[in-house]
């Protein structure tokens, strides 16, 4: 057997995009290894590397051909193949000519369903030299590109034109052509350190050789060096540096010889919003901002340079340039956008368009004002500055500032309350409406906050999905799962003792008669409650559970929250197996019946077996016993005092036909069990629990 060698693939192109440069390396390397997989060529451990100009990984141990196999193609029944002479049908002449062979070289193979001509063929198995181009090719077509590029006068595609292409098996380079480039063994270096092709020896020598030509081929290394000369330098000036993984990300994927240099900007400059500054060195410049000891930002940015220059201040001295005209914009705009308030810029919002249906910005403020001010009576704030703070709410949309950065928008709005000498809860909720931004973000903690976080959010809801554009798919273009989440976890987290349909029917009546609103309500509480097994099961509760306790009707989400834990604590116990089926049993049984299912109470003269005379009175005890833990929303006291209920309710289904003849006794049956079910269902329907074995 052949011996095993390394395998190197580099793909050289123009730049590749920044941010997607991670995961281009990643499903390259995976495509490879999916290829080499199917045609049969088993490997060693794959090493990535990524840079800016070149996608490229190393294939340890490949076998250098696919192994020999052979192959089997069945052909007509014996009795088909030859006449009553013996001589060749027309089914066995055209298969062994399809074969190209003879019918005397075909093989007979005996099956359970008799005699078949067969062909049996050895076909040899192709080296991985024949089979790299059009491999590669494959793996490169299958990569996650949105939009392809085409360049020259040929018809290949990719991410972005590609000027060389290196593939070596061992010492030796593959031919072949890849995308319309010849394979060679050469690469390239660092395009001003060391711009000239360069020789590929072997695989084993790829990072070496790169690296010598100022080249840091591993993405990762060139992270880590990233850091930790951000890290050092920070260090020298007593501070600390914030480098956000995104961020880290991306500067790694615009260098490929990372120098890490110390700059600096005017002091006064702080008089702006840290959060501004910030925003336009990470954002706009890919610079990591600097912080002293205290958490203040310092005057102070680390930027990465892709050379190493002979003359540092220099490059130094052009990146200070570059940032001071930014700086001296947004100082511009914080110093016009103070000289006007918030209040002051409330009409301008009708000329800012919500959406096209559903009016402006403004029309939008008004309605979530009333709703604010609704949700703070309900929980007993100060209604007064939830509405104010809502009718405020979207006014630094149409500042100077908010205009050149979007993202800033709620954080400026905080920033102009506060200035504007407007209440403290009213300053907090300018950027806590938009809370929670993601999964695992802070919820608002002011008042105010809260109840303009919810009206906000629900008013969406609620006008879109009146429209017609509730999202599909993928498509959520005006982000209503991140506020149906947000609107629950709010609820949920807080908590808030609020009732949600009660909510959406308000909000849609701020949109008045003659739109769709109102008949919205119900769709769009059946999607945000659609969206609690999700949030759950993050929790390790099943989505079983969610649905009992949906069941019930309940429409206050801390309430249901309440309801759920119960019932997950419930399912740990013993007994919750064997009364989830018991119930399931009631409530078929009470469907069968709807006739005798009616109002009628049990008629303890009636009781005729030992078991339901006292299954009825558990009922009875057990309704005075559970009546202090409903009021106290004890809902888990509720489930395990009902528990004991196991021992009563097995002994009835075994000794008591429920469906006697008996009319009286029927009926009487049947509201023993209606008792047992009506018990349950004040905290879920436990029969809608699966058992274990169902949702694993």
């Amino acid at each position: 057997m052949e011996q095993k060698q390394d395998l190197l693939i580099e793909i050289g192109t123009e730049e590749l995009p920044p941010t997607a440069l991670k995961r281009l390396s990643e499903a390259f390397g995976e495509g490879v290894s999916r290829q080499l997989a199917e045609h049969e060529l088993s490997h060693g451990p794959i090493s990535l590397f990524a840079t800016p100009r070149r996608l490229a990984l190393l294939v340890q141990d490949a076998l250098p051909r696919q192994p020999d196999r052979e192959t089997l193609r069945r052909g007509p029944a014996l009795a088909a193949a030859f006449d009553a002479t013996g001589q060749p049908t027309k089914a066995a002449s055209g298969f062994a000519r399809s074969c190209g062979v003879e019918v005397s070289d075909l093989a007979r193979e005996e099956t359970p369903k008799g005699v078949w001509l067969v062909y049996r063929q050895q076909v040899e198995g192709q080296p991985i030299t024949a089979l790299l181009p059009l491999l590669i090719t494959h793996a490169l077509e299958q990569l996650p590109i949105p939009k392809r590029m085409r360049w020259g006068s040929g018809d290949e595609a990719f991410v972005r034109p590609l000027h060389w292409v290196c593939v070596l098996v061992g010492h030796d380079t593959v031919p072949g052509q890849i995308l319309g480039i010849e394979i060679s063994n050469r690469s390239r270096g660092h395009r001003f350190h060391d711009p000239d092709s360069i020789v590929i020896e072997s695989p084993e020598t790829y990072v070496a050789t790169l690296r010598s030509a100022h080249v840091e081929p591993s993405f990762e290394v060139r992270r880590e060096r990233i850091s930790a000369q951000v890290t050092e330098l920070a260090a020298s000036i007593r501070g600390h540096a914030s480098m956000p993984e995104a961020l880290l990300d991306e500067v790694a994927a615009l260098c490929e010889w990372p120098v890490a240099l110390l700059g600096r900007f005017d002091q006064r400059f702080l008089e702006v919003p840290p959060e501004v500054l910030i925003e336009t060195m990470q954002k706009n410049q890919k610079y990591f901002p600097v912080f002293g000891l205290d958490g203040a930002l310092q005057p102070y940015f680390i930027t990465v340079s892709n050379i190493e220059s002979r003359e540092p201040e220099l490059v130094r001295a052009g990146n200070e340039r570059v940032i001071r005209p930014r700086f001296a914009d947004a100082m511009f705009f914080w110093q016009q956008d103070r000289k006007r308030s918030l209040a002051d810029r409330q009409p301008a919002l009708a000329q800012v368009i919500f959406q096209h249906q559903l009016g402006s910005v403004l029309d939008k403020a008004r309605r979530v004002g009333a709703l604010a001010r609704q949700i703070a009576d309900e929980l007993g704030d100060d209604a007064d500055l939830a509405e104010r703070a809502a009718l405020l709410g979207k006014c630094d949309l149409v500042t100077l500032m908010v205009g050149e950065f979007a993202s800033l928008q709620g954080i400026m709005g905080r920033y102009y309350a506060q200035h504007d000498g407007e209440d403290g809860c009213i300053v907090a909720a300018m950027e806590e409406q938009y809370l929670p931004r993601h999964a695992g973000d802070q919820l608002p903690q002011s008042p105010c906050g809260r109840a303009l976080a919810l009206a906000d959010k629900l008013d969406s809801l609620i006008g879109i999905f009146s429209i017609g554009q509730r999202p599909t798919g993928v498509k959520d273009p005006y982000g209503l799962r991140r506020a149906a989440i947000g609107v629950l976890r709010i609820m949920i987290e807080t908590p808030l003792p609020l009732d949600l349909k009660a909510l959406l029917a308000s909000a849609a009546n701020g949109y008045g008669e003659g739109t769709k609103a109102a008949a919205a309500v119900d769709a769009v509480f059946e999607y945000m409650t659609d969206r609690l097994p999700g949030y759950y099961s993050d929790r390790g509760l099943g989505g079983d559970v969610v649905d009992a306790v949906l069941a019930t009707g309940s429409a206050i989400p801390a309430d249901i929250d309440r309801r759920v834990l119960a019932v997950g604590e419930f399912r740990r116990l013993d007994a919750a197996g064997a009364l989830a089926a018991a119930n399931k049993r009631i409530r078929n049984i009470l469907k069968k019946a709807p006739g005798e299912a009616g109002a009628n109470a049990i008629v303890a003269a009636a009781l005729v077996e030992p078991a339901e005379r006292r299954l009825a009175q558990r009922i009875e005890t057990m309704q005075s016993m559970i009546e202090p833990l409903l009021a106290a929303k004890d809902y888990a006291g509720v489930l395990g005092t009902l528990a004991e209920l196991r021992t009563d309710v097995d002994a009835f289904f075994a000794a008591v036909m429920v469906m006697a003849d008996d009319p009286g006794l029927r009926a009487n049956r049947i509201a023993i069990l209606r008792g047992v079910a009506t018990l349950f269902l004040t905290v879920a329907d436990i029969s809608r629990l699966q058992s274990p074995a169902s949702t694993s």
